[in-house]
């Protein structure tokens, strides 16, 4: 496998949310607290600061159907415009906490979890394209990284301080969840489950806040790859490039020293030749009109 590539040398607290863009064929991601959205063109070798909030921290947010980005912080879902810079709010969500992992499902809703606070855990919310949402798994401990079987019938869900990623039965029709159980669980040592995604062959990759790789896991949970990387907090995970050959990966520096995260700590990574590809992610359908 090919040595992780160092893409943009970014000092990020929390970088996050690696997605790959097909329209615009380039790489997108965030530093959460910052509120600072970036995107890095692999035709020119460059990233870019593509836009930053007002202070307010920057969660998740998923491609729109019409190439648009929608944008969660705390409570707020907003449409950001290519090439404008600012964000229009679009909904409302009744949240305690600000947003964390997203993800886009087939029908174009959004599964959108929520930090805890100090006095409640977060939850898993869906919302539905007319903007009205709903709780569908509460009482989480940091909702994280999220994803569909290939068939469509399981969504994974990773709760990271339980260190697990569970899986759901999933019902396209009415994006309803069911029959909880756990599809892997990390041990002491391996790092705590972030973000993830799945592959064309249908695996599971997630990465290890604490333990320094991304680790894939076949349809039955057992490990079969991993890849190390020089950071200590691997936070998100991503295929991408023209046909998602290329695996990208986000890193944290929360304490400000590479000394003891990692030399590349907050930096962003690309691994050209991992033996398989991945899939585009599924395009929310929330402000189209």
């Amino acid at each position: 496998m090919t040595t992780p590539e160092r893409i943009a040398d970014t000092h990020a607290h929390t970088g996050e949310g690696p997605l790959w863009h097909p329209d615009e064929r380039r790489l997108y991601w965030v530093d959460i607290p910052a509120g600072e959205l970036y995107r890095y063109d692999p035709g020119r070798d460059e990233y870019e600061l593509a836009y930053e909030t007002d202070g307010t921290p920057l969660g998740g947010y998923t491609i729109e159907e019409d190439g648009a980005l929608l944008l969660f912080t705390h409570g707020t879902v907003s449409r950001l415009e290519p090439g404008d810079d600012v964000a229009e709010p679009v909904v409302e969500i009744d949240a305690e906490t600000r947003f964390n992992d997203v993800v886009a499902d087939p029908e174009g809703r959004v599964f959108c979890g929520t930090m805890p606070g100090d006095d409640e855990l977060g939850d898993l919310y869906r919302l539905e394209s007319d903007g009205t949402a709903s709780v569908v798994v509460d009482n989480v401990d940091i909702p994280n990284g999220m994803g569909f079987s290939r068939d469509l019938e399981t969504f994974y869900f990773t709760e990271s301080e339980a260190h697990t990623v569970y899986a759901f039965d999933y019902d396209r029709e009415t994006g309803a969840l069911s029959n909880e159980r756990s599809f892997l669980e990390t041990t002491e040592g391996d790092g705590v489950p972030d973000g993830m995604t799945v592959d064309a062959d249908d695996h599971v990759w997630s990465a290890r806040w604490g333990g320094g790789r991304v680790v894939r896991h076949d349809p039955d949970g057992r490990e079969v790859d991993a890849v190390e990387l020089p950071a200590r907090k691997v936070s998100s995970v991503a295929f991408g490039g023209p046909t998602y050959e290329d695996l990208y990966l986000t890193t944290a520096l929360t304490d400000g020293d590479r000394a003891e995260e990692g030399d590349g700590a907050g930096a962003v990574f690309r691994v050209p030749d991992v033996g398989v590809s991945g899939v585009p992610e599924f395009r929310s359908r929330i402000a189209l009109e």
